[in-house]
């Protein structure tokens, strides 16, 4: 029998790309510093294994398959996932530490909709920690049994033996095969992982839902190949300090990757919030300067958000922008066409830019809410508590138009308000008719007009 070699290579963090030799920038993804050592072990007279070959068929004479979910207990979830999670799927859930994965996880486990046992393994906490956390989150169910272990040889065993319908791994860096020589968390070890997975998941039909750790960027560990390999990525976001939580899909191999959806994070475990705005709105009772609302739009959910200004006398020569749940480029390009087009000279004032609750937000109909939060904050007068408004704005002052105009004055509508300022090119194309009051404006001086700050 040929000893088997062990030789020692680098693997790129983000596309796992191998090289003989550590590199600066990886070649395939031009990732600077994501090159990690590890030890490979080849076996020595390997023969190559002869596959059959697959003959192509035409894509007409395919059959339609209708594809069959499970749903999941959570209506917010399913909506993300297009109608419940697809039999047989592997979905990667990722989120930073306390975000919520584990405890949202387990509610599922509770809730979801399967004819069979779920299977919960977990690497990082044992029995006795989930069992209390399923006690605080009153679990009731019967068919759910846990495991806990990290050698996926064993997992595959006990996944033989009791035949579950829903598997949950928390989490992938913490699995490991004998096969492989290099630690846990690795990117031969996850890579190899999630492939066992995959193909346990797919021959078995097995609904499947890894747990992710993330980087300090906000992105999944490890490869990135692992999200190449899943059929759904979700992501929890939130700040640990307030208690909303958004979940997001950004890949989605069975439905849309534009939806999202809202929970908030309570005693008893995640709970589902049907009416974002309404929650987001609750605090908002006075009327100062500086604060106005937009209509953003997630997806096909409208969301009613609260804007908020300040602008204060610098005492530095560099006057400070800052922007919390708004991009900060596209802050400090609206204060500019404020400055040129509006008059508005803030070159000696400090602007702080904020969504209130948490929420991050990156849609251009968010632009007119900025520069009249920014507006109304310099000149210290207040904008109406029923006025909403919605645009983009261009570089030149203009307001430009933005898709789905109908459903956000739907929602600002529904919310009692009883103005909205939409662009001028909008307006014309409105179908339905409306109770309150539609202002349509060309550019950002005649919203300032309409609204006195000008």
């Amino acid at each position: 029998m040929a000893k088997a070699k062990t030789s020692t290579v680098f693997f790129c963090n983000e596309c796992g790309y191998e090289s003989a030799k550590w590199l600066g920038k990886c070649p395939a993804c031009n990732a600077w510093n994501t090159f990690v050592e590890e030890k490979v072990v080849k076996q020595g007279n390997t023969k190559a294994v002869s596959t059959k070959k697959s003959d192509p068929v035409s894509l007409n004479s395919i059959e339609n398959i209708k594809i069959a979910r499970v749903k999941s207990g959570f209506d917010e979830l399913d909506r993300v996932l297009g109608g419940g999670f697809v039999k047989g799927s592997l979905t990667l859930l990722g989120g930073e530490p306390g975000i919520g994965k584990s405890t949202l996880i387990l509610q599922i486990c509770d809730k979801i909709q399967v004819d069979g046992k779920v299977l919960y393994v977990s690497g990082e906490e044992s029995a006795e920690q989930i069992k209390i956390r399923a006690d605080r989150l009153e679990i009731k169910n019967e068919n759910i049994v846990f495991l806990g272990e990290t050698d996926i040889n064993s997992i595959e065993e006990t996944i033989d033996e009791i035949q579950p319908k829903f598997v949950i791994i928390d989490s992938i860096q913490t699995m490991y095969s004998d096969d492989i020589t290099s630690a846990p968390g690795s990117v031969s070890q996850v890579r190899e992982i999630t492939a066992r997975v995959m193909k346990m998941c797919k021959m078995k039909a097995i609904t499947t839902v890894i747990i992710g750790h993330v980087t300090k960027d906000g992105t999944i560990a490890g490869p990135r190949v692992l999200e190449h390999m899943v059929d759904t990525v979700l992501y929890i976001e939130g700040e640990r300090y307030f208690s909303y939580r958004i979940l997001r899909g950004v890949k989605n191999r069975f439905g849309s990757t534009n939806e999202i959806g809202m929970f908030e994070m309570q005693n008893e475990g995640m709970v589902e919030i049907t009416n974002p705005s309404s929650v987001l709105l609750t605090e908002r009772e006075d009327n100062p300067p500086g604060s106005v609302i937009v209509a953003s739009l997630e997806g096909t959910r409208p969301i009613l958000l609260e804007i908020q200004a300040l602008t204060a006398t610098t005492v530095f020569g560099m006057p400070r922008r800052t922007a919390n749940g708004i991009d900060y480029n596209r802050v400090t390009l609206l204060i500019a066409v404020l400055e040129k087009i509006a008059g508005v000279n803030l070159s000696n004032q400090d602007v702080y830019m904020n969504i209130v609750g948490g929420i991050r937000i990156n849609e251009p109909a968010l632009d007119l809410g900025i520069v009249l939060a920014a507006a109304s904050s310099y000149k210290n007068i207040s904008i109406s508590n029923d006025v909403a408004v919605i645009g983009e704005v261009g570089l030149t002052g203009e307001i430009r138009s933005v898709n789905m105009i109908e459903k956000r004055v739907k929602e600002v509508e529904k919310m009692g308000f009883k103005t909205c300022i939409i662009p001028e090119s909008n307006k014309k194309l409105l179908k339905e008719k409306f109770k309150l009051d539609i202002i349509g404006c060309k550019n950002i001086i005649d919203a300032m007009k309409h609204l006195r700050l000008k």
